[in-house]
């Protein structure tokens, strides 16, 4: 191991338990986990000492959920791929497993760590499924939508529905997942949406499923219109804590904060009427 980890601040699991009681998080909370382990400073234990902080911290009955997805849908343009990669693909895909599938790598360490723990859920959706852990990890995960997965009926409608919180433990807030659901609950015409397949090992055999969503990778609405080279979300979750709504804090070398779901969907939901109506 490198020498440099020396340099960094230290976190326990005790540290990281203090320092996110301190921010807001409290017993019997559902919260949207998204974590950079290498923004917090040396985490002594790694991904397991951050798990254990928090299931600490909700104990008896919180639950833990974060976005898993899944490297490996076919991407609904083909993104470059070659012939030959695409037509190796189509003849031997890799059929998403429910039970198996790693967490897609893009959403960092921690969903991985969670699904691959004893008692976590998952949900079926082979882009956008989510792990979850507690007392309410079956609930959070089950049913979710095969079209509108990140709309009413997925888990982050029953994050918001719980009164559930987000916690962006040293991750930057472009990636806050929960803005895909007030994109699907904004009034506007014209989002931009995706159209694809995905194989899925069934009971049956690999089936090919349809799926109808918005586009995660761009996003619903042009937001370089409005905000130009900046990120559409990280714009609106910073304009949301100026408002009042989030709680900002040091924990370890990161700067991270806790927004009360409900009320950043509903900042959100009216500023993408407003600028995109």
């Amino acid at each position: 191991m490198s020498g440099d980890f020396q340099k960094r601040t230290p976190l326990t699991r005790t540290d990281l338990a203090r320092e996110v009681r301190a921010i807001g998080v409290e017993p019997g909370q559902i919260v949207m986990l998204h974590t950079r382990l290498s923004a917090l400073g040396y985490v002594i234990g790694g991904a397991d000492a951050v798990l254990l902080a928090l299931q600490e911290v909700l104990s008896p009955s919180g639950t833990l959920i974060a976005l898993a997805s899944w490297d490996h849908a076919p991407p609904d343009d083909d993104r470059g791929w070659s012939t030959a990669v695409r037509e190796a693909y189509l003849r031997d895909p890799p059929a998403f497993d429910v039970a198996v599938s790693a967490c897609a790598r893009y959403v960092g360490r921690m969903p991985e760590r969670i699904r691959t723990w004893p008692g976590a859920c998952r949900s079926d959706h082979p882009e956008a499924s989510f792990v979850a852990l507690g007392a309410r990890a079956s609930w959070l995960t089950e049913d979710q939508p095969i079209d509108h997965s990140y709309g009413p009926g997925s888990p982050l409608s029953k994050v918001v529905d719980k009164k559930g919180a987000i916690l962006m433990l040293g991750a930057p807030l472009e990636t806050i997942t929960m803005l895909h659901y007030a994109e699907e609950l904004a009034d506007v015409q014209n989002k931009r949406r995706v159209h694809y397949v995905a194989p899925v090992l069934t009971p049956e055999g690999v089936q090919w499923r349809e799926i109808d969503d918005i586009d995660t990778s761009r996003g619903a609405f042009p937001y370089e219109d409005v905000v130009g080279d900046r990120d559409g979300f990280e714009v609106i979750a910073e304009e949301a804590l100026a408002a009042g709504i989030g709680r900002e804090a040091a924990i370890g070398e990161s700067r991270s904060v806790l927004f009360p779901a409900g009320g950043l969907v509903t900042f959100a939901v009216d500023w993408m009427e407003e600028r995109f109506p």
